[in-house]
């Protein structure tokens, strides 16, 4: 069984990753240009967009780690293990709440930065306490099944493949700076997204050669 639950998460890592990746690097490159299309207009102001933007982008680094802490989560219930989860998510409560104190209350005026940055102090602390938290069930998890590699040159595609597409989504970006935020949006995010598809598609990551395959098929009308 630990052989077969290894297998499966390996596979559900890549998986998991494929997609995570550029959502973390889309909220900090482009996280403006989204939150301008959903939020921006009457009396929320483009301040108020670089604000939800910096939100996002400090809520993006810990998004994969989050997303690989459920992941293995889930791996310990399969093993009948509902105890180890629990335990490790109250440490990441616990260190998101203390951690979260000093960063929203302090951390603000200590660096010469309007109290409204404590937000962004929140969410720094909660991608701080995921890290934490997907470091210990990683190392719960191998003491179950054995040592397990991270797939590491398949993640470096991936960011190496996101931090590319941010490059032309970016160049859009400050290009259309005068358009209508959903225009601009409706222009951005396909750029980095389509982007994203053919760097991963050209690097032979498996989930992107299912997309493209799934693009290629022909439709037949019934």
């Amino acid at each position: 069984m630990a052989r077969a639950l290894r297998v499966r998460l390996d596979a559900a890592t890549q998986r998991v990753a494929f997609y995570v990746v550029p959502s973390a690097v889309a909220f900090v490159t482009i996280g403006g240009v989204l939150a301008a299309a959903i939020f921006q207009g009457g009396a929320f102001t483009a301040a108020d967009t670089r604000y939800v933007w910096l939100i996002l982008a400090g809520g993006a680094l810990g998004l994969l780690a989050g997303t690989l802490g459920r992941l293995y989560a889930s791996a310990f219930y399969a093993l009948g293990d509902t105890v180890t989860p629990l335990r490790f998510g109250l440490v990441r409560v616990a260190l998101t709440a203390t951690v979260g104190v000093f960063a929203a209350l302090k951390l603000p005026a200590l660096l010469g930065l309007p109290p409204a940055m404590g937000a962004v102090g929140l969410t720094l602390s909660a991608a701080t306490a995921s890290h934490v938290e997907f470091l210990l069930l990683r190392r719960g998890l191998c003491k179950r099944l054995g040592s397990f590699a991270l797939p590491m040159v398949e993640f470096t595609k991936l960011w190496i493949a996101a931090l590319l597409a941010a490059v032309p989504a970016t160049a859009v970006r400050l290009l259309g700076a005068e358009w209508p935020a959903v225009a601009l949006a409706l222009v951005v995010v396909p750029v980095f997204g389509l982007t994203y598809l053919a760097l991963t598609f050209g690097v032979h990551i498996p989930e992107a050669a299912v997309i493209v395959g799934r693009l290629r098929r022909p439709r037949t009308g019934r």
